[in-house]
């Protein structure tokens, strides 16, 4: 597998953006204003993720997916563990993520990769979404924001 920064001329993968988050609009926004990295094994784009400059010195996680059919084989873990590693490179002092508090697996996932619990948004997904979202059969209301110290 080997991880790159989209070309400014490639399309960003909406198929696995839209894993990890279901509004396209808001996918497009954070898409234009961030870093995206996309994950190919041969030819194909397999994962994605993309790093967004919240506030100086701090950047943010805003999206990692793997397609649906590579789940549970530690695509993810590498996928974030790159993140960790470009925001360093890029010189920030700290790595932001936020994620569904219905995640279990997602959150279980950014610990292992050393982050940890810094709040909680609540009502987040109600403010911002106009669909109901559903998560391991519960209605997902609220985001867990993470930070780790880079």
């Amino acid at each position: 597998m080997n991880i790159r920064k989209l070309n400014t001329h490639e399309m960003p993968p909406m198929d696995l953006l839209l894993l990890a988050d279901p509004s396209p609009r808001l996918v497009e926004d954070y898409v234009k204003r961030g870093h995206c990295y996309v994950a190919e094994d041969e030819s194909n784009m397999i994962g994605v993720y993309v790093l967004l400059p919240t506030r100086p010195d701090t950047i943010e996680l805003v999206n990692v997916a793997v397609s649906e059919n590579l789940h549970g084989r530690g695509y993810g873990k590498l996928l974030v563990n790159h993140a960790i590693g470009q925001a360093r490179i890029l010189g920030y002092a700290t790595i932001e993520i936020g994620t569904g508090s219905t995640g279990v697996a997602q959150l279980a996932l950014y610990q292992k990769c050393g982050f940890r619990m810094t709040g909680i948004d609540r009502d987040f997904f109600v403010r911002h979404y106009d669909e109901e979202i559903y998560e391991n059969g519960m209605r997902l209301r609220d985001m867990v924001r993470l930070s780790q110290d880079l």
